[in-house]
């Protein structure tokens, strides 16, 4: 008799309907994320996945076992789903890198992904909003794989695109008179013409807010989306380089540190960043003012890592608020200096109150201008 071909058992139909389900119906190795459905160039439907054994079939093939090769062979837990290239990379080209504890993970941290993503309910929806600013010489970049990374898993994109209220190619900068009359109108009207109509006609009402700008302009935004738009504001960190909340933060509370004497002009240093000086607004402003601070115990660029922080300066500042229109009458306007993260800038304008709060002079610091200069008035 001649030599008889052992025949590999084929993968029940059921367990490779699980994996395809399980996988998204995308490749599972890490970076790749392929669709396996669809022809990438014509985008006509085809089946191009393999469906891959993590410890291989025959004790002699790929991270195969004597005793675990056939236990496991038709087992789902031992299956990934790969397009033909990365079935290649991990069986034949490197197989060497790809041990079996590395190609589990992969495994399971693909299809927590898809499940997570799929159990996301339709209210958990959001629009993704960039605002960007010329600061300095740096323009505003972002990236729509970032904020969706930082909104998940509390919430997903309504859109694959963001609401984008950058002024395009601009060649104004911060240091300039004409940026601070272009700009803040800008902002404006572009708000007025993208997020209002998505307000009063979409289905879905929540925004979550990506902003870089000089901080003037980011307390301009704010006082646009205000408290009547359910919105949540995001961080851009800086070590790791992120816009991901995290969960841990040592920072210590806010605190309001009144002036000694209340009978001069009224000052808000937001003192979050960087330590200010009272000398630097006394050489704006001259010495007929009194300065309230708001600040806490380690002011620094990159101390803003958790949304709880972010709640708690908003409190301060509401009642900061409050205390000095009560100590100086509601016909003195606010002058405000910003020394904080973008998101607190954002957050400053939200919590202000057209109609029950004094309006807002707005200075912003800049080298080319050797220090603060006022920049833009918000009022009622």
């Amino acid at each position: 008799m001649g030599n008889i071909k052992r025949v590999r058992k084929a993968i029940p139909q059921w367990i490779a309907r699980k994996l395809w389900v399980k996988a998204g119906g995308r490749c599972e190795y890490p970076g790749c994320n392929v669709s396996l459905w669809e022809d990438s160039l014509t985008k006509k439907d085809m089946n191009k996945a393999y469906i891959s054994h993590i410890v291989a079939v025959s004790p002699k093939g790929p991270r195969g076992n004597s005793f675990f090769s056939k236990k496991l062979a038709l087992k789902f837990e031992n299956l990934l789903l790969l397009c033909d290239e990365c079935h290649n990379r991990i069986d034949t080209a490197a197989v060497d890198e790809h041990p079996v504890d590395y190609l589990l993970k992969i495994k399971r941290d693909h299809e927590e992904r898809i499940e997570l993503l799929t159990s996301l309910k339709p209210e958990k929806r959001t629009h993704i909003l960039f605002y960007g600013a010329n600061i300095g010489s740096l323009g505003s970049p972002f990236t729509f794989n970032d904020a969706r990374q930082a909104i998940l898993p509390t919430r997903f994109p309504y859109e694959n695109r963001p609401i984008d209220l950058h002024l395009k190619n601009s060649s104004f900068y911060d240091n300039e008179l004409s940026f601070w009359e272009l700009e803040p109108e800008n902002l404006e009207r572009q708000f007025k013409e993208k997020v209002l109509p998505i307000r009063d006609t979409s289905d879905v009402k929540h925004f979550s807010i990506f902003a870089l700008a000089p901080q003037p302009l980011l307390i301009k935004l704010g006082t646009l989306i205000s408290d009547l738009l359910d919105a949540d504001v995001y961080q851009k960190h800086r070590e790791p380089s992120s816009w991901c909340w995290q969960e841990n933060s040592n920072q210590s509370d806010f605190k309001l540190n009144e002036p000694g004497n209340t009978n001069g002009v009224p000052v808000l240093k937001l003192e979050l960043s960087a330590t200010v000086t009272n000398e630097r607004l006394i050489s704006v402003l001259g010495n007929g003012i009194s300065i309230w601070t708001i600040t806490h115990n380690n002011p620094n660029v990159d101390f803003l890592k958790a949304k709880h922080l972010l709640s708690a300066f908003r409190v301060v500042c509401r009642d900061a608020l409050n205390i000095i229109k009560a100590k100086h009458g509601q016909n003195n306007p606010l002058h405000v200096f910003p020394v904080m993260p973008v998101s607190a800038c954002v957050e400053f304008g939200r919590i202000w109150m057209p109609k029950a709060d004094l309006p807002l002079v707005i200075y912003d610091q800049n080298r080319k201008n050797e220090g603060f200069f006022k920049t833009i008035t918000i009022n009622a």
